[in-house]
């Protein structure tokens, strides 16, 4: 970020010091950066250059946005462009539906794959800002992949552990922002499907739910006259889904199947070499929980040793404890399948994924499908990370204005990398000419 003239040259070279860091050695200090105040610029215009500097303040959650030039982005100039917009083009698929975004998708089309036509096409017709929330210009980033489990598509000996669809009493109930307590009557306009009207045959109690700020319906099933919550996780791991829900498949390692609800999509592959790609459908919606923490609570595993790859060994050793450990987090995920996998695994954009490219965001503060410029720190060396992606995809556990999980691609590397990946990082949303960030 570069500030403005009328800050003190001490300010501006402590926070260069902390860019040029993240570039040559990563990050290793806590994300404490404060953003430096200032006042917005002139009025927009639509498809116009944004001068440096100008901030734009939604008033929403403590998050800011400001303009800034390309040369502060850390190894901008090394980037492989090309690759890049390779895979803003898959965004297009879904963005060029949009007025504000068909022009520059038009252009990507015209553009050619040498680097520096990409870099020039990234440069002409975008706008970048850094994103900071609550003062902060550092936040977290972690990492995600797609994982293969073992298993099979009946169930066997071996494979053992179902794999869910969309269960046939679960019931979405649109929700309005303003509705967060009382209680409403539901009429079911469906079998997967409701809408909260005075003259509905059911009643839910808006407690009992697990609502926040961010959700946009209810999610459960029919008990007696009324909507209740879906079943958690720990419920559904003791049999509450027998015979209410198609089963996809089966996987042989419960662990293995956690995870793969933790990523949101993955592959599953039969003995006789058959792979079957499984995709996110819904969830119950019960807020993720983290259970390394859980672990490191109880004393089960120091905290830095609660990695992917640690979890799944010390449950390996402590089978006795895996009902409990996994039950502590009540989210559930529900997958659809498809026989022949796709090019990627489908983001929330309704795109495929490209490795090394794509990041899942928050999308009340990040526009889904728009490049984003993240600068963090390379799992596997310890050196920065520094590159453009795509913001194509979204996660339970991913909020907050700063917070990006990068997508690693498929399989055990890529799984080792993501398992690893939590470190400070800092990010730039790049917009076209003239548009201002959305906030949800």
């Amino acid at each position: 970020m570069k500030p403005s003239i009328k800050f003190s040259s001490i300010r501006h070279w402590l926070l260069w010091f902390s860019v040029l860091c993240l570039a040559a050695c990563g990050i290793t200090h806590k994300p404490t950066d404060k953003i430096l105040s200032g006042i917005s610029g002139p009025a927009i215009a639509p498809g116009k250059p944004l001068p440096p500097s100008y901030v734009f303040t939604p008033g929403k959650a403590g998050v800011s946005y400001r303009v800034v030039n390309y040369h502060d982005l850390p190894q901008w100039s090394d980037q492989s462009f090309a690759d890049s917009l390779e895979a803003f083009k898959t965004s297009c698929g879904k963005l060029q539906m949009q007025p504000a975004w068909q022009p520059v998708c038009q252009q990507a089309a015209r553009t050619g794959r040498h680097n520096h036509q990409a870099k020039a096409f990234f440069e002409s017709y975008f706008t970048p800002w850094q994103v900071s929330q609550n003062g902060q210009l550092a936040g977290t980033v972690t990492g995600y992949y797609e994982p293969m489990l073992q298993g099979d598509t009946k169930q066997t000996a071996q494979a053992r552990f179902p794999i869910y669809g969309i269960p046939n009493d679960f019931i979405v109930v649109p929700l309005t922002s303003g509705q967060r307590q009382g209680i409403v009557r539901i009429r079911l306009t469906g079998p997967n499907s409701g809408v909260i009207t005075p003259t509905g045959n059911y009643t839910a109690n808006l407690a009992a739910f697990p609502l926040n700020e961010k959700t946009r319906a209810l999610k459960g099933r029919i008990s007696g006259s009324q909507l209740v919550p879906y079943y958690t996780r720990a419920q559904i791991n003791a049999g509450a889904l027998n015979g209410k829900a198609p089963i996809l498949g089966y996987a042989n390692d419960p662990v293995e199947l956690f995870f793969l609800h933790v990523q949101g999509s993955g592959q599953l592959k039969t003995p006789d070499g058959q792979m079957l790609r499984l995709s996110y459908a819904d969830k119950n919606d019960y807020p993720y929980v983290s259970i390394g923490k859980y672990m490191a609570g109880k004393g089960y595993l120091p905290l830095a040793q609660t990695s992917m790859q640690g979890i799944k060994a010390w449950l390996q050793r402590h089978p006795q404890q895996l009902a409990e450990v996994l039950g502590q987090n009540p989210s559930y995920v529900f997958f659809r399948a498809t026989a022949e996998p796709a090019s990627g695994p489908t983001g929330a954009l309704g795109v495929p994924l490209t490795k090394g490219y794509s990041a899942a965001v928050d999308s009340h503060f990040v526009n889904l499908g728009a490049p984003l410029f993240v600068a963090t720190t390379h799992p596997a060396n310890g050196f920065g990370l520094n590159r453009l992606l795509m913001a194509q995809d979204t996660g339970s556990a991913i909020n907050g204005a700063v917070r990006v999980d990068y997508f690693w691609g498929y399989g055990d590397e890529a799984g080792a990398l993501a398992g690893k990946m939590k470190y400070p990082g800092y990010v730039w949303q790049l917009l076209p000419n003239g548009m201002l960030p959305q906030v949800k």
